[in-house]
């Protein structure tokens, strides 16, 4: 799916709830509001260099809760991004906000300035994980928010998060399952990364939450990629953006800067181990060819090749891996 963010950062501004994961300065690299005249030179400049079609292209308003931010201060960032959209034929304004923030007289306020894209920050859909993150809103929230934004025509994004505190497998997978039944047109996905200052550190320091670990988080995060595939909903954040801040802020949580790609290699593992299965080839050392999208071989072999090695070690002898175009992402087939 083609996209194309110009995004403007709004850290924390509007936040009813310091949550428990949340610093929107070291996440973003962003320490102040921005004004109107330096977001108006900010979508010039992108502009300029922008390539390819630009009707792929949303003025996006990030960080924080949009909607909630002084209605002033909002109106003169909506009209900026209205200008810039008329003026260079961009699609049209994208914001990031908060599932108890976008009541009825909003959405047709957002309406009349030309936004376009609502992304709701669900995190989960699981009331007791909210409430103990101190996310301020409920599941319920998120469900009515998406509705009504649907009913305005608006196009939904839903974000969600995995391993906060007090949560599991279980309760992760759930969260998934419930935002695919709400039918968003995008989903973001954000595996907790603990961040020195935050409530989820101090709470790390004093012994109440163990944060997953990226051992843990990965076969987890695979199944939530591989089910909003087989939904037909684009995963369009995977992690958050590696960036020297985030790096030097980090005490815990699931972080690999080609962590989408980790996650994608264990959903090849998987898959492939249940073709060796099926086929009951565990320990026969016959030698296999795996077969996949042509696209997706080196997601297949894994990192320091470590996929390979563990199917060789199922099979016990050497095994390949080639393309075929045809082959569906995720999808393995076998040739021996």
């Amino acid at each position: 799916m083609r996209h194309n963010n110009i995004s403007v950062f709004i850290p924390h501004l509007g936040c009813p709830h310091q949550c428990s994961f949340c610093d929107q300065n070291t996440i973003t690299g962003v320490a102040h509001a921005p004004t109107a005249e330096e977001v108006e030179q900010l979508f010039f400049d992108a502009a300029q260099k922008l390539k390819g079609d630009p009707q792929e292209t949303e003025a996006a308003f990030f960080g924080g809760s949009f909607t909630a931010i002084p209605k002033e201060y909002m109106c003169s960032l909506l009209e900026i991004g209205k200008r810039a959209v008329n003026q260079y034929g961009w699609k049209g304004i994208r914001i990031s906000t908060r599932p108890d923030a976008v009541p009825e007289e909003t959405l047709l306020l957002l309406k009349e300035y030309g936004v376009t894209s609502i992304e709701l920050g669900a995190q989960s859909m699981d009331d007791r994980v909210l409430e103990i993150n101190e996310r301020g809103h409920t599941a319920e929230d998120v469900r009515k928010a998406s509705r009504r934004i649907r009913k305005h025509g608006f196009e939904l994004g839903l974000q969600m998060m995995v391993g906060l505190y007090g949560e599991t497998r279980d309760t992760a997978l759930m969260t998934a399952k419930e935002i695919g039944a709400l039918c968003p047109d995008t989903v973001r996905v954000y595996p907790v990364v603990v961040l020195r200052g935050t409530k989820l550190d101090r709470w790390r320091r004093e012994g109440i939450y163990t944060p997953m670990t990226l051992e843990e988080g990965v076969p987890i995060c695979g199944e939530i990629l591989e089910y909003f595939f087989e939904q037909g909903i684009p995963v369009i954040k995977f992690g958050l953006h590696a960036s020297k801040e985030v790096e030097e802020n980090i005490t815990g949580g699931i972080y690999h800067p080609a962590l989408r790609e980790l996650c994608e290699s264990e959903i090849y593992l998987k898959n492939a181990r249940q073709k060796i299965s099926a086929e009951k080839l565990e320990g026969s050392a016959k030698p296999v060819t795996f077969l996949v999208n042509e696209k997706e071989i080196s997601k297949f072999i894994g990192q320091k090749r470590k996929n390979m090695k563990r199917l060789e070690a199922l099979l016990g002898c050497p095994c390949k891996v080639r393309g075929k175009k045809e082959l569906q992402v995720y999808r393995v087939e076998l040739e021996y």
